[in-house]
């Protein structure tokens, strides 16, 4: 089917080494998303609405990374693809990681 995308792929926080979520949070780029993630409401962000400096190929792959790292959640909703910061699942699997993340810079 023409325009047809693979729905994403996700890991538990809980089966992720914690080297993984650090490295997936040493980029730039993907600690802004995750911030600027932490600070919307679940589903309400779709992956074109955040402030960053990467075109539509770089963003994806970037969402990827975070997606395997466990920090966030897609789904898609008609042609948008949106996004929710895994709080919960992430505090309870890393105690503290969110509130280090979302120190003021």
């Amino acid at each position: 089917m023409a325009g047809h995308r693979a729905a994403p792929q996700h890991r538990d926080p809980r089966d992720v080494p914690v080297e993984t979520v650090f490295a997936a949070l040493a980029d730039p780029v993907r600690l802004e998303i995750v911030r600027q993630l932490w600070g919307s409401e679940d589903w309400a962000r779709a992956c074109g609405s955040f402030d960053v400096a990467v075109g539509k190929a770089g963003l994806s792959h970037h969402f990827a990374v975070l997606r395997d790292a466990g920090l966030v959640e897609q789904r898609d909703e008609g042609a948008r693809r949106v996004n929710r910061a895994r709080r919960a699942e992430v505090e309870a699997a890393f105690p503290g990681l969110w509130q280090l993340v979302n120190q003021p810079h």
